[in-house]
């Protein structure tokens, strides 16, 4: 087995050599084959365009691709990253070629039938060798053949996962061989060395030829890192970091660039690029269909309202919305008019609320005017309801992550609602509980959760025993 290993670790030049090839080969002999169903005389009968496309994009993979990082180790990471990676890296050879053929003015004389079947058959066959190549890889990993040996330095909880997934995934090719704990815990997994110094490591790592290093330490332990970077700094072996994210995680993590230096957003709200504008204009156009909708409703309701007390039709308090910006919410006045200092909220057999505002509020059809809301910008119709200030001022101290609901636009309906938190908020349980189904929102938020709230509020959600 070590012959083997050591035959396999000898020759990985040469084995991404002949990738790069291939990946030629697979663009050449799609290119050629194409046009032998495609034109009569085949490909060497077509248009000479045609053969300079092929071979430039053969030429161009070789030279882009591994610019793309396309041929790099892809241990442990997703391979649907992958299959996108190797499309953009194809997309660009591909529009390199295009440019090319439109500066010798012989963009006119393609075939656009070849060249689409080609350009999505040679796709296809990219992805598929590398399919075929890492399902072969990941069964030649799993006896033993080209794996990586491994130290985990700190066995914390992060440490435990980290050997886990390893266990879990064989086809990604590590072993863990030795277990850096200075604690000197005695659960280690079996078969696997412990190790109680930093020189305990170092040796260890000579005499067993070990690849790689990952650090799991806790957040706290971060100084130590100098030292192991200190220890092996003239040794050929990776050192992986995995930072403790997840002890100090508020909302969720993403990494970017500050200022020309990576860092960590340890506090980061959903992503506001592609999918926030999805939201973003789906948010406009639904309240936008459902005011146009439901404005015979509407008026009738306002003219219920006007004749059921004196005062305004629409009532207004000022809420906090995304980052704690203030606004103004809309409802339908459910209450007489009153100027009480403070907010009240309403309790069963309230003598302010009237009888029109009751059914309203049994309903939920006096949160109808907030779809102004939401076409103003505001809100948003799925999220966090927004409370009153008041409220917000409260549980802010005593509700742990309260405020992170306001990270995000409030919404007319959220998470919480449809999972029973409706009504009155009058004790700290009943707030924290809500808070934790927002927090889930907030981490995982997709256009497929608002659709799956949307529809079970329109379903079950306009009645409900807890709203008066």
């Amino acid at each position: 087995m070590s012959a083997v290993r050591a035959f396999v670790a000898g020759r990985q030049g040469t084995f991404q050599y002949l990738y790069r090839v291939t990946d030629a080969l697979i663009i050449g002999a799609t290119g050629f084959a194409i046009g032998e169903l495609v034109f009569p005389g085949g490909l060497r009968g077509a248009t000479p365009v045609h053969g300079f496309l092929t071979a430039f994009c053969a030429l161009g993979a070789l030279l882009i691709f591994p610019a793309c990082g396309l041929y790099g180790s892809w241990r442990g990471r997703s391979k649907a990253g992958l299959a996108v990676r190797v499309l953009a890296a194809w997309s660009v050879v591909c529009l390199l070629a295009l440019v090319s053929a439109f500066l010798l003015h012989q963009v006119a004389g393609v075939s656009r039938l070849w060249s689409v079947l080609w350009v999505a058959w040679s796709a296809v066959g990219l992805v598929s060798s590398r399919v075929v190549l890492y399902g072969t890889l990941s069964s030649v990993r799993q006896q033993g053949i080209n794996a990586k040996r491994v130290v985990i330095l700190g066995y914390g909880p992060l440490g435990h996962d980290m050997f886990r997934r390893v266990a879990q995934i064989p086809g990604a090719g590590y072993e863990v061989v030795g277990i850096y704990d200075e604690a000197g815990t005695d659960d280690l997994p079996e078969g696997v060395a412990p190790l109680r110094s930093l020189d305990q490591v170092c040796t260890f790592v000579h005499a067993h030829r070990v690849r790689e290093i990952w650090l799991t330490l806790p957040m706290a332990a971060c100084r130590d890192l100098y030292d192991v970077v200190f220890h092996f700094r003239n040794d050929l072996v990776d050192i992986r970091w995995v930072p403790d994210i997840m002890s100090v995680e508020l909302l969720g993590h993403r990494f970017s660039e500050f200022m020309g230096l990576p860092v960590i957003d340890l506090n980061s709200p959903p992503d506001s690029g592609v999918t926030g504008l999805v939201k973003a204009s789906f948010d406009r156009v639904f309240a936008l269909a459902v005011l146009l909708g439901l404005s015979p409703l509407l008026l009738a309701i306002a003219l219920a309202v006007r004749l059921s007390s004196p005062g305004p039709i629409l009532f207004r308090q000022a809420r906090l919305g995304m980052d704690g910006q203030p606004f103004h919410v809309f409802k339908f006045r459910s209450m007489v008019a009153h100027t009480d200092a403070g907010v009240t909220q309403a309790a069963p057999g309230d003598p302010r609320v009237t009888r029109v505002g009751a059914f309203l509020r049994r309903t939920s059809l006096d949160e109808l005017p907030q779809f102004l809301n939401v076409l103003r910008g505001e809100m948003s119709v799925v999220g966090p309801r927004p409370h009153a200030i008041e409220h917000n001022e409260l549980y802010k101290g005593i509700v742990d992550r309260y405020m992170l609901r306001h990270r995000v636009k409030p919404g007319i309906t959220g998470w919480a609602q449809i999972n029973g938190c409706r009504g009155r908020t009058d004790t700290v349980e009943k707030m924290r509980q809500r808070t934790e189904f927002d927090i889930f929102y907030i981490r995982n938020w997709s256009f497929v959760l608002d659709l799956r709230i949307i529809v079970h509020t329109a379903v079950y959600g306009w009645t409900g025993r807890d709203a008066y």
